[in-house]
């Protein structure tokens, strides 16, 4: 239910590659607004090209948080989000002004959406047993575990990604119930009137094209040599959660010669097609959100139209 009496807060949500970046800065302009970042990548610094973080010219004065926070090498769960982007969402409108919550990791919207409880923290006796059965056994044997005891973990999470099979497994063990239970949902209310927005291609071609487009231009831009500073720091694995974000998975993979140069960029491009797929899924149930269309004409005066009427009850 909506609360006239609740401070506003704009989620812009999206496909990665649908220009929301853009669009965020322009509403932050014209509504006095900030920006939050929801991005599970753009928290690391030193991680820029792929990632496609916005630059300081791209965020034109407008002051952007939850960026650049941490090193690669460690950890930003769930939980660590939403307890963050409260408490920046509390500041910011106390201060005034609209907090705008912007980004493409649907896992975090729903945590601030629909609540979320604490998940177990990582116990590294069991991560270890665990990284010993993925050696012996291999993914299948875990991913095939993982479908007895939290089926829906299991057919969320591909066989092939060990790293989240062993996560679900390792929540089971420590608390004793699946993964998915965490994610229940509490429909808990947060003290805000959230305006919900999306903005994704009509067609799917055009994302696929855009994605294939930007990632090229991320290469030509750098992307290699900033993966290669990464891998030669020494104390980063492919099994750390920077690291398995889409792209610089691939170029890793390339920098330890496990495929060869444009097989790396078919897979890139392949990978962050799958992402858009995944946060398409996660949009489908945002059925209270309103949907407006990249590049459609008269895009900002649109937005701000809709985020007029709904603030006015209209």
């Amino acid at each position: 239910m909506t609360q006239p009496d609740y401070p506003p807060a704009i989620f812009l949500m999206g496909p990665t590659a649908s220009g929301k970046t853009a669009l965020s800065v322009q509403l932050a302009k014209h509504l006095n607004g900030e920006i939050i970042s929801v991005d599970s990548a753009l928290v690391f610094k030193g991680m820029d090209i792929g990632t496609a973080k916005p630059t300081a010219t791209e965020q034109d004065g407008i002051p952007h948080h939850l960026i650049d926070i941490l090193d690669p090498s460690e950890a930003f769960s769930t939980g660590q989000f939403k307890s963050q982007a409260l408490a920046l969402m509390d500041d910011i409108s106390r201060r005034g002004k609209i907090p705008i919550l912007v980004g493409g990791t649907m896992l975090y919207f729903n945590a601030l959406n629909s609540g979320l409880d604490v998940l177990p923290v990582a116990d590294p006796v069991i991560r270890a047993k665990l990284d010993d059965e993925l050696a012996h056994f291999g993914k299948n044997a875990l991913h095939q575990r993982l479908a007895k005891i939290d089926p829906e973990s299991a057919a969320r999470i591909h066989p092939n990604d060990p790293q989240r099979i062993q996560r679900a497994l390792e929540v089971y063990e420590i608390s004793g119930k699946p993964l998915t239970s965490f994610f229940a949902d509490h429909q808990e209310d947060i003290p805000y009137q959230k305006i919900k927005l999306i903005i994704a291609p009509q067609d799917r071609s055009t994302l696929h094209a855009t994605i294939a487009k930007r990632f090229r231009a991320m290469l030509q831009q750098g992307l290699i040599n900033e993966v290669e500073a990464l891998y030669l720091r020494g104390d980063l694995t492919e099994k750390m959660p920077a690291i398995r974000a889409v792209g610089y998975r691939q170029v890793w993979s390339y920098l330890q010669g496990e495929v060869d140069y444009a097989t790396m960029v078919e897979k890139g491009i392949i990978a962050t097609r799958q992402l858009a797929k995944r946060q398409f899924t996660w949009l489908r149930k945002e059925t209270d959100a309103h949907q407006f269309e990249t590049g459609q004409a008269d895009l900002l005066e649109m937005v701000l139209t809709k985020i007029t009427d709904t603030l006015l009850g209209q």
